[in-house]
């Protein structure tokens, strides 16, 4: 594992910085803030905390989440409408202080594409960028499930995203930053892992990063030391 001094030089040497978004770019989970709109909050949640700490696979726990919520195109959007995802503090800068310096920014999301586009836009990150998983809708509307091809719904999935950013774009230093197991998993192939737990602190995320921050300012201090 990379100690914390040569994670922070490949933070301020990066050419490429992926952001996991659930309780990480924004404040809440969105499967659960769906579940909770849609009135089965406690179930859904209960299964978050398993997948989030690895005790079953990634597809199963989506899946079976997304059965119980059975979400309608028209609540989705409403969700998004009445209840916007809430930025995490920093993050803003953050972003802005990366793309200022030329590194390309990227959200890898096991949550939902309509809902991290409404994210990266307030960003100014290229919905291009953008790796999340779509969901599927009848033409009356109703939810006819998931796309499974997506590589952010499998196990290992943003580890995939990210082998085919550097194959794609010949990316030498490429971050991930999250607060869950799937992020941390995303390191190799990302050159460097940092744990953040400004909105939930994971123990066994915690237990092995190499660096592991509770606020955003502290990755846009380190930037500023260059």
């Amino acid at each position: 594992m990379l100690t914390e001094a040569q994670t922070r030089d490949l933070l301020r040497r990066a050419d490429a910085v992926c952001f996991d978004v659930d309780s990480t770019v924004i404040r809440e989970e969105g499967i659960d803030e769906l579940a909770k709109f849609c009135g089965v909050g406690d179930a859904v949640t209960e299964m978050t905390r398993k997948a989030m700490g690895g005790s079953m696979s990634f597809q199963t726990a989506l899946s079976e989440r997304l059965s119980i919520i059975k979400c309608s195109r028209e609540q989705v959007n409403k969700l998004i409408t009445d209840h916007p995802p809430q930025l995490t503090p920093g993050i803003r800068e953050l972003v802005q202080k990366l793309q200022q310096r030329g590194v390309q920014v990227f959200l890898v999301s096991g949550g939902f594409r309509c809902i991290v586009e409404h994210v990266a836009s307030q960003l100014s990150i290229p919905l291009q960028h953008v790796y999340a998983n779509r969901l599927k809708f009848y033409f009356n509307g109703e939810y006819a499930g998931f796309d499974e091809s997506q590589p952010t719904a499998q196990s290992g999935g943003k580890g995939r995203v990210i082998s085919m950013l550097k194959e794609k774009h010949g990316f030498q230093n490429i971050l991930m930053i999250g607060d869950g197991a799937t992020d941390l998993e995303a390191c190799p192939p990302a050159s460097a892992f940092i744990g953040f737990g400004g909105n939930v602190l994971r123990p066994q995320v915690k237990e092995k990063s190499s660096w592991y921050v509770s606020s955003f300012s502290e990755l846009s201090k380190e930037l500023d030391k260059i």
